[in-house]
């Protein structure tokens, strides 16, 4: 009996807050990449999310390895009528699904929330997710390119933290003397080969280039920015030493103690704080750059792929909970992403305290003036143009060839592939 009455108090409670409690949560069916960074988050996202929603019900696909595999993966569910209601897309991937009307503009979601103005969407990063006139997504994670170092080979080679370089040369000068200072470990390495060339167009833009012509006709990247970016990494591998292994093992050097410098994502921060532990003293620098320079944000948005009205409305819930505030401070705590939603960062309650605790992550926020779009190249040929360019950068960490002949091969080979 006693059983019989507290189900009919759960009942009525549901009741009261618009929810039968004879029917089913409505599913919000969701994909993300990266599981080794984000599968934590996430999972606690959904769950406080479903905990304040309990008409809603989120169910996570298979994560996919990377921003690529995650793009390919939604093409083939595209085909097949198997998409997910809201999927984690690369910031630089939004461009196909808008080509192939697979995106779902939100931009009347947004005009029909009361309070939108207050919700901590800022117009510059909002455009981040912004394709034409269309809103297809929303900022979850940001990240920028930082340089990583262990402060205790620096020292070792005559350099205190606070005097690190906010040059290349410095840099790449500075990671050949605590090699040598530090015998047994390894100088530097740029994380070239990171997903959708991001670290190349890093050192473009950084230098004031661009990736193609504002028509999108013709190669861009073979100017003055171009051959400097080029030549910047060929300088790390022939002055700074820098050996022609995968990130995976230049990383586990670094965690190891036994690599001076490492280039790379913020989005790796909070994984490589945990692995580094107290083992050394790791400290964070800016990117360098160029006056006019800027650097491409990278990370992930939220789009939304539901036709269904009603799952529209749902994965709308969804959207803005774990771009909101709650999901953003989640998120940061969890990685070294900064988010796209302005509200937690000065808040007291949120991620102000941890900020203050943890200034190795203010590295990238205080980047934020000079963050420019993650560059999508335009037509079928897309994916293949990302795979073109890291194979033509391969060339140069091996030593095949001279930056400035990788460059003209790259050039040559993009130009081929790009619409016509």
């Amino acid at each position: 009996m006693k059983r019989v009455v507290l189900k009919s108090i759960a009942a009525g409670v549901l009741l009261a807050c618009g929810w039968s409690y004879a029917q089913q949560p409505l599913e919000i069916v969701v994909d993300y990449p990266y599981p080794a960074i984000f599968k934590e988050v996430h999972e606690k996202i959904a769950k406080d999310f479903m905990a304040k929603y309990p008409q809603y019900k989120v169910v996570f696909r298979a994560p996919t390895p990377d921003y690529e595999e995650a793009t390919q993966q939604a093409l083939r569910q595209a085909v097949t009528n198997q998409l997910p209601d809201v999927s984690y897309q690369g910031l630089n991937r939004q461009r196909v699904f808008v080509d192939r009307g697979i995106a779902v503009d939100m931009t009347p979601f947004i005009q029909a929330e009361k309070d939108w103005g207050k919700m901590g969407y800022d117009k510059a990063l909002l455009s981040l997710g912004q394709i034409g006139s269309k809103q297809v997504g929303i900022g979850f994670s940001l990240s920028t390119p930082i340089v990583y170092f262990n402060a205790d080979l620096v020292r070792k080679a005559g350099v205190t933290p606070e005097q690190f370089p906010a040059t290349w040369d410095g840099i790449i000068e500075l990671a050949k003397k605590a090699k040598a200072a530090n015998p047994g470990t390894h100088s530097l390495h740029m994380d070239w080969e990171i997903t959708g060339n991001w670290m190349w167009q890093a050192l473009v833009f950084s230098n004031g280039g661009t990736m193609l012509t504002p028509d999108e006709k013709k190669v861009a990247f073979d100017g003055a920015a171009g051959k400097t970016a080029m030549q910047t990494l060929a300088k790390a591998v022939s002055d700074g030493e820098m050996r022609n292994v995968s990130f995976n093992s230049a990383n586990q050097d670094f965690i190891s103690g036994n690599l001076a410098v490492l280039v790379t994502s913020t989005a790796r921060l909070g994984l490589i704080t945990k692995q580094v532990g107290k083992r050394f003293d790791l400290r964070t620098a800016r990117m360098p750059i160029e006056k006019n320079g800027r650097l491409p944000a990278g990370g992930n948005v939220a789009m939304m792929f539901a036709k269904d009205p009603a799952k529209q409305k749902a994965a709308w819930e969804y959207i803005k909970y774990a771009t909101g505030p709650q999901g953003a401070t989640a998120m940061v705590k969890a990685t070294g992403y900064f988010p796209a939603n302005t509200l937690p960062a000065n808040d007291p309650t949120l991620l102000k305290p941890f900020y203050e605790q943890n200034p190795n992550h203010l590295t990238a926020i205080k980047q934020l003036p000079v963050l420019t779009g993650w560059y999508a190249f335009p037509g079928e040929n897309g994916l293949k143009i990302t795979d073109v360019i890291k194979d033509h950068i391969q060339t140069v960490v091996a030593k095949d060839v001279t930056p400035d002949q990788a460059l003209a091969n790259m050039t040559r080979d993009v130009q081929a592939l790009l619409p016509r």
